[in-house]
């Protein structure tokens, strides 16, 4: 039932200062009130959607790949006021997990923060997902997390309202499983789905494991299997199959209280969890703080299932660049590795596992004892090689090695379009079927506005749609689109084209070849056209 005294009220107000009084950017009335009769400034709101959601699809980047670059951090950080506090036995300088307070009685509080985007389509397991990797930095540093507070990031009305249920109810159980009582909360109305948890906790002042004390010869453990961001990428651009998207839920759920406790009882020397930064960007920063160099074996680095089946297929998110940015000079891959397998390990983990540094000699038991408890991803990945200014050397044995791309179609599909924020076709897509449309309003002397402008808006739309990846890549969709450019003989959508191909990395060679695809269809005549386009 709509308030009619209290929206003209309330539009009275926002028409004259010029602004939408909830949102300023906009004019008075906005375009929701003008094609759906909604005025939210005077609390009005639109009927929340229902059914099913994919949350990986309603985001740009999934799960830690979403959180800022330790490069960028690092600066934006560096001026910061110190605190000068001699309770604060680890703090922001450290760069470590959580930081440190002593309490004064042999007991020091642990406390962290985590947040990010869904790295999982299910609300429930997301929830579930953000707790796990919320108290993994508390695990991290041998502490007991005990309390924590939920912080939610949602859209309000753009997806169904039971979500925020879902989410949070994942994340209340699995705090349940970890011990850890939920004492509170915070939420703001936002554009994309975050959520996670600040984390207080509980440890031993003579128990505290850093990031900054690996010594020569201590083994490396890794605890989880790497890959869960090349993972949620597949999955995001319908590529990943259902085996692989299983894997990765049930890794980042996991908690990891377990490795924590048997790491304080066998006695590590230092700890982090490996998490946005990924396996490089943590590693580095354990040698750096510790002052040694170490080495890692890439054939002995667990990995999801399908993991380098993506990676083959040149499915490696763009989080891979940013750290390779922020701590790419600091590592040294073997000349017999290719570059795909050096980019793999830079990739950014959500709720990862703990990368251990333990003496020699206590390894093997700890390895053990943590296949033992069920932790069987567990493997020893390298060790640290001696006093340094934190280099990490990556080495192979040369056992394992990138598969061939498969022609394997994937399992998962893309989101329908109704779950999608807005149904506009990526933007290559659209620069890619402009020039037919374009080219089609010209000659015909459409106008906009007109029910042929509306015809033609829908017909670019489906062109966008059919140029748009999902079972076949962008680079071979690409290369189709030259050959139907020569074949039709279209010289505006070749120009397009052509441009297109060589943004995306074409040689002259590779077009040539999409080239005669066409020809071999179209014959002489489409030749002729070509080779009169390429000497023009």
């Amino acid at each position: 039932m709509i308030n009619v005294e209290r929206r003209k009220r309330v539009m009275k107000r926002s028409i004259r200062l010029g602004h939408c009084i909830c949102d300023h950017r906009l004019p008075c009335p906005c375009d929701v009130f003008k094609e759906k009769n909604i005025c939210s400034c005077a609390g009005e709101r639109p009927e929340a959607p229902t059914g099913p959601v994919q949350l990986t699809k309603l985001v740009e980047k999934a799960g830690c790949a979403s959180k800022i670059d330790q490069a960028f951090l690092k600066q934006v950080l560096k001026d910061l006021p110190a605190v000068d506090d001699p309770r604060v036995l680890v703090g922001v300088p450290a760069g470590d997990d959580a930081g440190v307070y002593d309490m004064g009685d042999g007991t020091a509080l642990v406390q962290t923060v985590d947040v990010f985007t869904p790295s999982v389509d299910d609300p429930y397991a997301f929830g579930q997902v953000a707790a796990a990797n919320s108290v993994s930095d508390i695990y991290a540093m041998g502490g007991a997390p005990i309390t924590a507070v939920s912080v939610l990031g949602f859209p309000v009305r753009k997806v169904p309202d039971d979500t925020m249920n879902k989410i949070l109810s994942g994340g209340i159980d699995k705090m349940n499983e970890a011990g850890v009582a939920i004492i509170g909360g915070h939420s703001i109305n936002d554009s994309e789905i975050k959520a996670g948890f600040a984390v207080t906790g509980t440890i031993k002042t003579d128990k505290i494991v850093t990031n900054a004390a690996a010594r020569p010869g201590d083994v490396l453990i890794l605890t989880k299997p790497l890959g869960t961001g090349i993972v949620a990428f597949a999955a995001q651009i319908g590529r990943a199959n259902s085996d692989s998207i299983e894997a990765a839920a049930a890794s980042m759920t996991a908690l990891n209280k377990k490795a924590s406790q048997l790491m304080v009882k066998f006695g590590a020397h230092a700890c982090t969890d490996v998490t946005g930064f990924s396996l490089m960007g943590h590693l580095a920063e354990m040698a750096l703080s510790s002052g040694v160099d170490v080495e890692i074996t890439w054939d002995d680095i667990p990995l999801l299932p399908g993991v380098l089946e993506y990676v083959a297929a040149g499915i490696l998110p763009g989080a891979i660049e940013r750290n390779k940015e922020s701590c790419g000079d600091r590592i040294v891959p073997s000349d017999t590795l290719p570059q795909e397998i050096v980019d793999m390990c830079y990739d950014a983990q959500t709720s990862g596992g703990l990368l251990i540094a333990i003496a020699e000699n206590d390894a093997a038991s700890l390895m053990k004892a943590l296949h033992i408890e069920g932790i069987s991803a567990a493997a020893i990945v390298g060790r640290v090689s001696a006093k340094g200014s934190g280099l990490v050397h990556i080495k192979t044995t040369g056992r394992r090695k990138i598969p061939a791309p498969s022609p394997k179609k994937p399992t998962t599909k893309p989101a329908p379009a109704k779950q999608q924020s807005q149904p506009v076709p990526a933007e290559a897509a659209s620069e890619e079927v402009a020039c037919c449309s374009d080219a089609v309003s010209s000659a015909a002397g459409i106008s906009e506005g007109s029910e042929i402008a509306q015809i033609k808006a829908r017909f670019t739309s489906f062109l966008g749609a059919a140029s748009s990846p999902h079972g076949l890549d962008a680079y071979t969709k690409q290369a189709m689109a030259v050959a139907l450019s020569v074949a039709t003989r279209c010289e505006p959508c070749l120009e397009m084209h052509l441009k297109n191909a060589k943004e995306k990395g074409f040689t002259q060679d590779e077009i040539d070849e999409a080239a005669w695809m066409g020809i071999s269809f179209a014959g002489s005549p489409a030749m002729v056209f070509y080779e009169q386009f390429k000497n023009s």
